[in-house]
């Protein structure tokens, strides 16, 4: 499955930017295959510098001029974090390649991939998971934290590959899935990119380059996908509207929708939104549309795919309940960056007394959030810098507002503040860098803290 990509790189000088998870990846695919092949890599830590240290066929560059000569390179792998923001990238950017566009290129095997600010995780996991109960041939991997090398020596003609893919991921691709779906769109990343727009334009790759047998499955509530959708002339004729609000157009593709308390596709009746589930609200509700979608193309067993649907217990760090403890009852949703998410998790939850929100400031507007806080939706608000500071001073509401320095301390006040048998929620509406490594560490510190001493 792999002679095309190993012909693709044989000769090709060959650069690896970023020496991360995905940077390693690469490097031991790369050295695994061509044992005697000099391998070039850069990054701006050494982190991860001793163990290529003993390999006399690596050329390293870290430091501060990690960026430097390259258009030196056949090849430029890459890894999502490291971002071209304020760089002239135009003698260089045909050579920018990645591990999921060098897989999408050049292994042929069905592809579903899974894109949107949020919910990305849940939707392709739950997608794998129907997969998988249903005895098919399938992986997960992308930006679930698996890299495709990782996987790819174990992919057949028969799998059926379930990809999340993030805008970092898509940027600078020009190869899209056979199945596309993109949940929705919202103010997200604007420290990597100069503007929505750019980062829309990312993330509408995911199907701007599939070809006319492929389907593109996208939310049309979504005010900025909806505004740009009509632009994009090269997406494929065979399209999913998926809508929760109704808001379908009169042309000819296929419709996701609910009616009287189902989730129809097209005229069929296909899902009661009361059967039981774990995956609660009405933004999981819409992330089951798309997932019933591709069961429709995939002629998958509905009746299987449902119990699947009401079996599925949802992803760490993603309202995750982390336990009841004495008589508060603590969730976890740390992965929750941007305060659409925020908002979600409180209407879903519905019993929030307690939010812990704040962190690192990307420049997102939280004009909304204010709004929807200021209806006194939650009655404590333990803001934490750096949003959770400017949140807190525009806050006009009868909530009580708090504000501290430090996630210790945010969950100190809660158990303090918390009415009995109601919710201490975190969700930041914030990322979590430049205080924690990612919203992982920074929810499993929440999870430590909220039973210390119990």
């Amino acid at each position: 499955m792999i002679d095309k990509l190993l012909e693709y790189l044989e000769n090709k000088k060959i650069l690896i930017l970023g020496f991360g998870k995905e940077g390693i990846s690469t490097y031991k695919f790369i050295r695994k295959h061509f044992p005697n092949k000099k391998i070039y890599i850069a990054d701006k830590t050494n982190a991860n510098e001793e163990m290529i240290l003993k390999d006399k066929n690596v050329d390293i560059n870290f430091g501060d001029n990690y960026l430097d000569n390259l258009k030196d390179f056949d090849i430029i792998m890459k890894t999502p974090g490291i971002s071209f923001a304020n760089i002239n990238i135009e003698s260089f950017k045909e050579k920018i390649k990645s591990q999921l566009e060098l897989f999408l290129e050049f292994l042929d095997v069905t592809t579903i991939g899974v894109t949107g600010s949020k919910g990305k995780s849940t939707t392709s996991s739950l997608i794998y998971q129907i997969l998988k109960d249903q005895n098919k041939d399938t992986v997960l991997m992308g930006n679930i934290g698996v890299p495709v090398f990782d996987c790819i020596e174990d992919i057949r003609e028969s799998t059926i590959v379930v990809l999340e893919m993030s805008s970092h991921q898509l940027e600078y691709m020009d190869v899209s899935p056979n199945i596309a779906i993109l949940l929705n769109i919202y103010e997200e990343h604007l420290d990597h990119y100069k503007s929505l727009k750019e980062y829309t334009e990312a993330k509408i790759n995911i199907g701007r380059f599939q070809k006319n047998s492929d389907y593109f499955i996208y939310n049309v509530d979504n005010k900025v996908i909806k505004e740009c959708i009509d632009e994009i002339e090269t997406l494929n004729d065979i399209k999913y509207e998926v809508s929760y609000n109704g808001n379908l157009s009169n042309d000819n593709s296929n419709k996701v929708y609910i009616k009287d308390d189902y989730i129809y596709i097209n005229e069929n009746k296909v899902y009661n939104i009361n059967d039981k589930r774990n995956l609660l609200g009405n933004h999981n509700l819409n992330n089951i549309m798309f997932v019933l979608a591709v069961c429709n193309i995939l002629k998958l067993n509905l009746k299987k795919a449902k119990e699947t649907i009401s079996n599925f217990k949802g992803l760490e760090h993603r309202m995750e309940y982390v336990g009841k403890y004495n008589n508060i009852i603590y969730y976890n949703d740390s992965i929750a960056t941007i305060p659409e998410a925020t908002i979600n998790s409180i209407r879903a939850l519905k019993n929030v007394d307690t939010l812990i929100l704040g962190g690192m400031d990307r420049g997102i507007s939280y004009n909304e959030f204010i709004k929807f806080l200021n209806s006194g939706v939650v009655r404590n608000l333990i803001c934490m810098p750096d949003t959770g500071y400017k949140i807190a001073d525009s806050l006009n509401c009868s909530s009580n507002i708090y504000k501290v320095e430090t996630l210790e301390e945010a969950v100190e006040l809660s158990k303090k503040i918390t009415r009995k048998d109601k919710i201490c929620l975190l969700s930041p509406a914030a990322a979590s860098y430049g205080f924690f490594k990612n919203f992982v560490e920074k929810g499993n510190k929440y999870k430590e803290l909220v039973k210390k001493d119990i």
